[in-house]
C-alpha cells in the first residue's frame, strides 16, 4: 500500500516593507532554514500591511519614507504608544477594525508556525488565532531601542539581538526563559568567506594604495548622505570614497555632476554589499541595525551620521559605548573623525577590532535552529 507523503511543516513569516530591514531579515532566516534543514520545511512571506491591512493602513509602506523625513513627528508618534499598557490599549481600539483581516490572513495561509519580524502584528495576531493556537515566535529586528509592541508575553519564543533588548523584553512581562539573545539575522553572503581584499579591490576598480571609505544611506539612500560626501571631498582627505546612493537616483545624478577633488566610485542600488564591506576600511552610514550588524561582521569602524528617532537611538549608543564607532551628525564631525582614523591607522585598528568583537556571524543559522526546534525537527 502506498504511504501518503509526509507532511512538511510550514512556516509563515509576517513582515512589511517599512524600511528594508524586515524583508531582508525574513529572507535571511528562510535562506538559513534551507541551508540547515534542506527540504524539511516550507516557508512563505506575507506583507501584513500591503496584503491584509484595511484602508488606509495598507498604504503605510508607501508613506513610510515620507514619515521618516519628519523626525520630530515620527519620534512623537513612536513614544506616544511605547508602553505595555499603551500598546494594548491601542490594539483594543483597533481590533474591531483589523481583527477580521488578521483572521482572514490565518485562514488563507494555514501554517504550523508563525514568525513575526515586524513589531506591529505581535499582539493582535495571537488574538486572531483564538482557540486555534499555533506556535508563535517573534524575531526582533531592532538592535537596542525596542518598542513595546515587539513583545507579547504569550509568544512561545522571543529572539533578540542584544542583551539590552532582552532586558526590555523582560520589562514588558515576557518570561526570561522565553527570550533568547542570538543576534541580528543577516544574509549568508555577509558571513561566508569573501576572498582576498586585494583581489576584491581589483575587481571593484578601487585603489590599492589608499584607504577606502564606504558611504551608504540604506536601500532608499535615506539621510543626509550628500552633505557628508561633499564635506569629505572638500576636505581633500587621503582616501577613496565609494558612495552607495541606493534607489535615490536624484542624489546619484547630483553627485555625478559634482566637481570632485578626491577619487571616488558612485553606485546606485547594489547587490554586492558584502564585497564592498570586505574591501573597505571604514563605513559611514545611517544607524540602521542591519547595516551595523553587517559592518560588525566585516570588522569595519563605523561612523554614524543619521538615526531615526526612537528605534535607532539605542543603536548609536551601543556602537559608541562599545568603542566600535563614532556618532557624527554634523559634516564637520565626520571630517574630523575620518581625518583622525586616516592619519592614525592604529586608532582605526582599535575601533575595527571593537567592531569585529560585536559580530554575531552565526546568528541567522542559530535562529533557524530555534525555529526548527519549535516544530520538533531534530538537528
Amino acid at each position: 500500500m502506498t504511504q501518503p507523503p509526509a507532511h512538511k511543516p510550514h512556516i509563515l513569516f509576517l513582515f512589511s516593507d517599512t524600511g528594508g530591514g524586515h524583508r531582508s531579515a525574513a529572507e535571511a532566516i528562510i535562506e538559513a532554514l534551507n541551508l540547515e534543514f534542506p527540504g524539511q520545511v516550507t516557508t512563505e512571506m506575507v506583507d501584513i500591511f500591503r496584503q491584509y491591512a484595511p484602508r488606509p493602513l495598507n498604504y503605510v509602506p508607501d508613506i513610510y519614507p515620507t514619515l521618516t523625513r519628519a523626525p520630530r513627528m515620527w519620534q512623537m508618534g513612536y513614544r506616544i504608544i511605547d508602553g505595555r499598557r499603551r500598546v494594548r490599549n491601542m490594539y483594543y481600539v483597533l481590533w474591531p477594525y483589523v481583527g477580521h483581516s488578521l483572521q482572514r490572513l490565518l485562514r488563507e495561509h494555514p501554517c504550523d508556525l508563525v514568525v513575526s519580524v515586524h513589531q506591529l502584528p505581535n499582539i493582535p495576531i495571537v488574538w486572531a488565532m483564538g482557540q486555534q493556537r499555533r506556535p508563535f515566535v517573534t524575531v526582533v529586528t531592532d538592535m537596542v531601542s525596542t518598542h513595546a509592541a515587539w513583545f507579547n508575553p504569550r509568544a512561545d519564543l522571543v529572539i533578540v539581538p542584544t542583551e539590552l533588548a532582552k532586558q526590555r523584553a523582560i520589562q514588558m512581562r515576557v518570561r526570561p526563559d522565553k527570550v533568547q539573545v542570538v543576534g541580528m539575522p543577516v544574509a549568508e553572503r555577509f558571513t561566508a568567506p569573501g576572498g582576498d581584499r586585494v583581489q576584491l579591490r581589483q575587481k571593484l576598480g578601487w585603489p590599492q594604495d589608499k584607504p577606502v571609505v564606504l558611504m551608504v544611506g540604506g536601500g532608499d539612500g535615506m539621510g543626509p548622505l550628500g552633505k557628508a560626501v561633499k564635506a569629505i571631498d572638500a576636505a581633500g582627505l587621503p582616501a577613496h570614497l565609494a558612495v552607495v546612493c541606493g534607489r535615490n537616483k536624484s542624489l546619484q545624478n547630483h553627485l555625478e555632476a559634482h566637481p570632485w577633488q578626491v577619487g571616488h566610485t558612485l553606485y546606485g542600488f547594489v547587490r554586492n554589499m558584502p564585497d564592498l564591506m570586505r574591501a573597505a576600511d571604514v563605513i559611514v552610514t545611517k544607524a540602521g541595525p542591519g547595516t551595523i550588524s553587517e559592518a560588525f561582521i566585516a570588522g569595519l569602524p563605523i561612523l554614524l551620521y543619521s538615526r531615526l528617532p526612537g528605534q535607532e537611538e539605542g543603536n548609536v549608543s551601543y556602537v559608541v559605548d562599545e568603542g566600535a564607532g563614532v556618532w557624527a551628525p554634523e559634516p564637520e564631525k565626520i571630517v574630523e573623525t575620518l581625518s583622525d582614523w586616516l592619519y592614525h591607522p592604529q586608532t582605526r585598528g582599535r575601533v575595527a577590532a571593537a567592531s569585529l568583537r560585536l559580530a554575531r556571524p552565526k546568528a541567522t543559522r542559530q535562529i533557524a535552529c530555534l525555529l526548527a526546534e519549535q516544530l520538533g525537527i531534530p538537528k
